[in-house]
């Protein structure tokens, strides 16, 4: 007969989160850019020229930001193991000892949980302690190279949906071709990932319509501003 396991999320975090931050700032800033330059242009070729930069520039920033922030959390996970590895050898009982009171907070009895953190020390006690002392696992462990990628992937994918809108209807309709396809995007990628992650899709959905709404609105009115007479 066979046996059915509960379906775990966690494992999909490092990725989602850099694909989603990608595809979500690739879709606000390109489609913010778009609105706001049309909103002072009278010709496309401002508003061509300044989406894709933005779209190139965005790209290139959102690789070089994932990479280095989570580089920097990669250096600070494994100066943790270096310095776990050494404490291991240089004083193994005690931290034998530590483990064990680890698990007694998490509710097992003092005699149960030395002989967990025996058989662990025993088998593998650098993963043990790496896993519940410090919170490190394969599973969410930092990957630079797969973030930053994610990352600019995914702002590529998203930022070029706004962008090509402008060659699909005319200047003075932009605002709500954007706005709308924006949104709507906006909408189903937060929805998605929501799904994946396992949380809530309607709130996911929610808080990204107005959040960009918000942001875009403020993108137009700055547009018409600088477009006034004599500014």
């Amino acid at each position: 007969m066979s046996q059915d396991f509960e379906q775990h999320y966690v494992n999909r975090s490092n990725w989602i989160r850099a694909a989603v931050l990608g595809a979500n700032d690739g879709i606000l800033s390109v489609s913010s850019i778009v609105v706001g330059v049309a909103s002072a242009s009278s010709t496309k070729d401002p508003v061509i020229i300044a989406g894709l930069a933005g779209l190139v520039a965005g790209a290139l920033s959102m690789a070089a930001g994932e990479y280095v922030s989570v580089s920097s959390q990669a250096d600070i996970e494994k100066a943790d193991l270096e310095r776990e590895a050494r404490e291991l050898e240089e004083m193994p009982e005690l931290e034998e000892k530590e483990l064990a009171k680890i698990y007694e907070r998490r509710g097992l009895k003092p005699e149960t949980a030395a002989e967990v953190a025996r058989q662990l020390h025993e088998h593998d006690a650098l993963e043990a302690h790496a896993r519940d002392e410090l919170g490190i696992n394969e599973m969410t462990s930092a990957n630079p190279l797969e973030a930053a990628g994610a990352s600019a992937l995914s702002f590529l994918i998203g930022g070029g949906l706004p962008f090509a809108l402008i060659f699909l209807f005319p200047l003075e309709h932009l605002f709500w071709t954007e706005y709308l396809f924006s949104v709507s995007f906006l909408a189903l990628l937060g929805g998605v990932s929501a799904y994946l992650g396992g949380s809530s899709v309607s709130k996911a959905i929610g808080r990204i319509t107005i959040w960009s709404t918000l942001i875009m609105a403020i993108s137009t009115a700055i547009g018409q501003w600088i477009n006034m007479p004599g500014i």
